[in-house]
């Protein structure tokens, strides 16, 4: 689930990966309007500051003062003062909304509730006035900003990559390299094929570096319940990333898929991780840090986690010189019965984004900003840097240096240093793979670079299974169903009815009971499950149901 995240040092870069197209033929972006007329219009900008709340916690935000932000600050006028939550995210918007205090620009996850109080600008004027290079990056997708059936207007800009090709995967089974090459890369398409493969190294190995090893892995800390402890379940169940919800691709009937049979198997197989001793003890209680530390101490030998949670923790394995201790990503099911829909094709789903606020100072002015960061001009700055500092122009080309290269895939405080990738998410940006005027694609990733950022042992275990990237194991696009309502997730769900009532008591219990089942005693694992169950029912899950197949029926019909 994408929908709360914490930004890692290389996931600002990959996650305009997030939207697919699947790898094919590389498409050349919508064209540009200039610059200097529609940014500028001959005019000289003020200095400008424009406060931001971000949802994800930056660990890479640099005080607006590396070389990028200073040259964003240069060309626009404009100063952004980033505030990120700190403890609970819920209760800070809550407390924003209740006092009528925003900054200029906000960017929740939670945009229904702005929204719903009034706190957002309808923003179709002013995209028309002041926006063509926001028309020109959407381009046909523009009409997918619209907001509801019931009130199409566009309140926020869409934060995920455009026309994106998806090089990487959004969530796998993760297991370390050491792992598989010890057990002679085994096939692993199984749930029971993955167990084996964890328990005989624990067997052999049961310490790494003088610290217990640990199998597998979790979180379910705060938010993050849902990406690690809720999202596998349906990844291995053949789902592809709608959330909190399952749809049928055939009648399009939505249902809270934590009532579905499938994760009820997987929740009895981590009862039985449990059980036998391979799942982390911790897993159900610990902290982030705790999780990430473990990670970053390369004894956690498999992880049921979102790429972008584990990113960070895993490139401090590669500073450290444990390459051996990174992570291959695998689309393990629960059986063969099932194809992983991790590349499912979703188009663009718009689902969250940068709102402008009813107490923004100068609400022109941040539209020509948005714009501006819309511009060829300022994605190639934000994915690629300053020109002559951090590439040279070689025959009409960007061109990196090696040392700029190594260090951009092995060195943690990189983008912190440098300001790349820092200002990319989630502001709109151009999606992997797409080609800018030159040729040469807007972000710097593609397969090729990809490849390059792999280590030694990486490469090993790749062409051990006949790979050349990790996608590489994955079903394609046309293997699985497409998901034509785009992303479940990103349907905003009205917050003055009963539906959003209904939704986060489903989710309070849902939280709450799935440890209970996890780490119940086998004996007991049926009767927790369906002690759940009558929880969700009680709480209205069936009405559920039916209300959010409306929404998902609406929002067809808006995008047609």
């Amino acid at each position: 689930m994408k929908k709360t995240r914490v930004i890692g040092l290389l996931l600002v870069m990959a996650l305009a990966t997030s939207l697919s197209a699947g790898c094919g033929q590389k498409k050349e972006a919508n064209k540009q309007t200039d610059v200097t007329k529609t940014n500028t219009t001959g005019e000289t900008l003020e200095p400008i500051t424009f406060t931001m709340f971000s949802k994800d916690v930056n660990q890479n935000y640099e005080n607006y003062e590396s070389p990028v932000a200073k040259e964003i600050q240069k060309r626009t006028g404009v100063t952004l003062k980033m505030e990120y939550p700190v403890g609970d995210l819920d209760e800070k918007i809550g407390l924003m909304i209740a006092s009528n205090d925003y900054p200029d620009l906000v960017y929740s996850g939670q945009e229904a509730k702005f929204i719903g109080a009034g706190a957002f600008l309808k923003l179709d004027d002013l995209i028309e006035e002041h926006g063509p290079n926001i028309k020109a990056i959407y381009g046909d997708y523009l009409k997918r900003l619209r907001y509801s059936a019931e009130d199409p207007s566009i309140y926020f800009f869409g934060s995920m990559g455009i026309d994106a090709e998806r090089y990487t995967p959004n969530m796998a089974f993760a297991i370390q390299h050491a792992v598989v090459k010890e057990a002679g890369y085994p096939e692993l398409k199984t749930l029971e094929q993955a167990e084996k493969v964890i328990q005989d190294y624990i067997d052999k190995y049961p310490t790494i570096n003088d610290q217990p090893t640990i199998g597998l892995s979790l979180t379910a800390d705060d938010w993050r319940w849902q990406c690690s402890l809720g999202n596998m379940a349906a990844f291995v169940a053949g789902l592809p990333d709608d959330g909190n919800w399952y749809v049928n691709p055939d009648t399009y009937e939505a249902t809270y898929r934590f009532t579905l049979d499938n994760h009820k198997e997987y929740y009895r197989w981590l009862n039985h991780m449990n059980d036998i001793g391979l799942l982390d003890p911790d897993a159900l209680t610990q902290k982030y840090d705790q999780y990430a530390a473990k990670i970053s101490s390369g004894r956690v030998l498999a992880l049921n986690d979102q790429l972008w949670e584990y990113n960070e923790p895993e490139l401090a394995l590669r500073t450290a010189g444990m390459d051996e201790r990174q992570y291959g990503e695998y689309p393990v099911q629960l059986d063969e019965t099932y194809t992983c829909a991790d590349y499912a094709d979703y188009g663009y789903s718009v689902s969250y984004g940068i709102g402008i606020s009813k107490n923004c100072k100068d609400p022109v002015r941040a539209v020509q900003f948005i714009d501006w960061m819309c511009t060829d001009e300022a994605q190639i700055l934000n994915n690629w840097g300053i020109e002559g500092v951090h590439y040279t122009i070689e025959n009409g080309k960007r061109v990196r240096s090696e040392e700029e290269i190594y260090a951009r895939n092995t060195d943690r405080e990189y983008s912190r240093r440098t300001g790349i990738g820092v200002y990319g998410y989630p502001f709109p940006q151009r999606g992997d793979g797409l080609l800018d005027p030159t040729g040469q694609t807007y972000t710097i990733r593609d397969d090729e670079e990809i490849v390059n950022s792999y280590s030694e042992i990486e490469k090993e275990v790749l062409n051990a299974y006949g790979a050349r990237i990790w996608k590489d194991l994955y079903p394609t696009k046309d293997e699985v169903p497409k998901q034509v309502w785009g992303q479940a997730w990103g349907i905003p769900i009205p917050q003055d009815g009963d539906l959003a009532v209904i939704v986060q008591k489903c989710l309070d219990a849902t939280q709450a009971g799935l440890p209970k089942v996890v780490l119940a005693s086998p004996e007991q694992f049926d009767a927790s499950w369906d002690d759940l169950q009558q929880q969700l029912k009680d709480v209205g899950v069936e009405r559920a149901n039916v209300e959010f197949t409306k929404l998902v029926e609406a929002r067809m019909d808006l995008w047609k």
